[in-house]
């Protein structure tokens, strides 16, 4: 079962992410897949908590079960189930408006082509555009499957410490919960 994390920032402001897989192909990968795992590595253009954010609902595409378990730090919180669909759907209008808005650029960064040299601009615009919409698409999917709901009193002493502002507590705990949790670059999505 995927596993995904529903945390506060220490903005206040909840990122969801997944454990990140390895960016590594398989041996036997078409030129065509090489080549997008390339551009996406070079010109990525999003801050890291924003890209692991869009990874883990594109990931949600790629699941063949029907449910996933949910980490959260809200122990006694009975209206978990609200906070994360409203979430959910607060990010999938966000995501349409940001496909809207860089699908209308992409013609007009097309135009670019007549400058000399590449169209560095056309390319990252069509690779957020992609991005996005592979993102749009994995939390409409998200909303439609289960979520078992688990507590987690490391994510609920991350979240306290937040709250209480201990920011002198912030790279233990980060990196307790990169320890054990197995997620890599946890300090990127939830801190500075």
């Amino acid at each position: 079962m995927a596993t995904f994390f529903f945390v506060k920032d220490w903005k206040h402001e909840y990122r969801l992410f997944s454990t990140h897989a390895s960016a590594t192909l398989p041996a036997d990968s078409s030129w065509l897949k090489k080549a997008w795992d390339v551009a996406k590595r070079k010109l990525m253009l999003l801050p890291q908590r924003t890209l692991r954010q869009e990874q883990a609902f594109a990931r949600a595409l790629n699941l063949s079960e029907e449910s996933v378990r949910v980490l959260h730090g809200h122990a006694d919180d009975k209206w978990i189930n609200a906070r994360f669909h409203f979430f959910l759907h607060k990010k999938r209008t966000e995501r349409l408006f940001i496909v809207i808005g860089e699908a209308l650029l992409v013609p007009i960064t097309g135009f670019l082509v007549l400058l000399p040299g590449p169209n560095v601009a056309f390319y990252a615009v069509a690779l957020l555009l992609v991005t996005h919409w592979l993102s749009f698409r994995g939390i409409r999917r998200l909303l439609r499957m289960e979520h078992e709901y688990e507590p987690s009193t490391l994510i609920e002493d991350w979240e306290r410490a937040v709250s209480e502002k201990r920011e002198e507590d912030f790279p233990a705990l980060l990196e307790r919960i990169e320890k054990e949790f197995g997620v890599e670059g946890v300090r990127k999505i939830l801190y500075k």
